[in-house]
């Protein structure tokens, strides 16, 4: 029944494993972690200025984005709405060599509308955003 014909052939089994295919799988999904996690990132990145004791040293006057109590923007005393924000900005930045904004928003002011204002100004090209506060007091 099961003769081999003559022969001395017999089959030995593998015992190793081929790892050519799991290398293989596994640089695929390294690649495609490393192109996909940057674009994972949410949120904004905000870069705030170190400050000392003695403040800031400026060489020009800082511009201030100033977001009231009843969530109406101003900059420079002028009313301004989130949907002309962006224009704006790109256009008074437009031939700035320091494109800087500082956000100074009120306490009751709802975080939500500070970070979408903060969305704007980064989708304007500016990307070193600082939030104005006032010192603690002990």
């Amino acid at each position: 029944m099961g003769t081999n014909g003559g022969g001395k052939k017999s089959r030995a089994t593998l015992s190793e494993i081929n790892v050519t295919p799991l290398v293989d799988v596994m640089l695929v999904l390294l690649i495609m972690f490393m192109v996909t996690t940057p674009l994972m990132q949410q949120g904004i990145d905000v870069d705030l200025p170190k400050t000392s004791a003695s403040g800031v040293e400026m060489n020009e006057e800082p511009f201030v984005l100033v977001i009231g109590p009843d969530q109406k923007m101003t900059i420079a005393k002028t009313s301004i709405a989130m949907g002309d924000l962006k224009t704006k900005l790109k256009a008074i930045f437009e031939n700035k060599k320091n494109k800087q904004v500082y956000i100074q928003a009120d306490r009751k002011v709802d975080y939500g509308f500070v970070a979408e204002a903060m969305a704007e100004v980064r989708a304007a090209g500016i990307f070193n955003i600082g939030l104005i506060t006032m010192p603690k007091d002990n």
